[in-house]
């Protein structure tokens, strides 16, 4: 059964995709796959359109003008999904930092109970192969710092490797996320807790790419030091209810 699909936002990242597309259509759950790609220089997007003859019940392409955000790569691709009547919907990086074959962790956490299954590299420990330890450290504790200012449980705020039931995305207004770096995540996260929905966080193992550039920068991450105070202050005014 069609029901799950990853959506996987790329640029500049010809030395990864191919690869990880076949990874993710050799796993035993069936999973489609969304590409959001903005308009990466340096040739992803043909890759993509050249395995679509291979696969092309299963693997679908959206081409942005340019480089608009993760976030927003993110909720076009939300937007796609739901209009598509998928029940569960993965977030999942290009690189191989996130193991494919956690997606089936993921998926099962969701059809048990989970409204919000999430890949976390802290819930068990420190769980990062190949980060310099200053980068282990500031990502430990800016979800500390995430948790103190917001409330949430959660320990691995950050992370980008998850899967949304579609009654989750339904109730959220996609067109009102704030945020569309670092901190797009972390207001998800928010959000979904916020409204009640039961989190859970699945153990994995975290490796940090060895092809290709990092996206990583330090507008991003200032944009979630601030953007926590700001979503947090916010929130204090308003009351939360699902859409549907």
């Amino acid at each position: 059964m069609k029901d799950s699909i990853v959506i996987i936002p790329t640029y500049n990242e010809k030395e990864n995709i191919k690869e990880m597309i076949h990874k993710v259509f050799s796993l035993n759950k069936t999973f489609d796959i969304l590409i959001v790609d903005d308009n990466s220089p340096d040739g992803t997007k043909k890759i993509v359109k050249s395995l679509q003859k291979e696969y092309s019940d299963r693997l679908f392409l959206i081409e942005r003008a340019g480089k608009l955000g993760l976030g927003t790569a993110y909720i076009t691709g939300f937007k796609w999904a739901l209009q598509r009547n998928y029940d569960y919907i993965f977030e999942m990086d290009a690189d191989f930092s996130h193991n494919p074959e956690d997606l089936i962790k993921l998926y099962n956490a969701c059809s048990n109970g989970a409204d919000l299954s999430i890949g976390s590299r802290y819930i068990s420990g420190v769980n990062v192969v190949n980060w310099p330890m200053n980068r282990v450290i500031m990502s430990y504790f800016a979800s500390k710092y995430v948790r103190l200012i917001t409330g949430m449980k959660i320990k691995d705020t950050t992370a980008g490797f998850k899967c949304y039931t579609r009654k989750v995305l339904e109730s959220i207004d996609l067109d009102k996320i704030r945020f569309k770096g670092y901190a797009f995540q972390i207001e998800m996260k928010f959000i979904t807790w916020k409204l009640g929905f039961n989190i859970e966080e699945v153990p994995i193992i975290f490796t940090e790419r060895n092809k290709g550039a990092s996206k990583m920068s330090g507008g991003i991450f200032n944009e979630a030091v601030w953007g926590v105070i700001t979503m947090k202050f916010l929130s204090l005014f308003k009351n939360y209810k699902k859409l549907s």
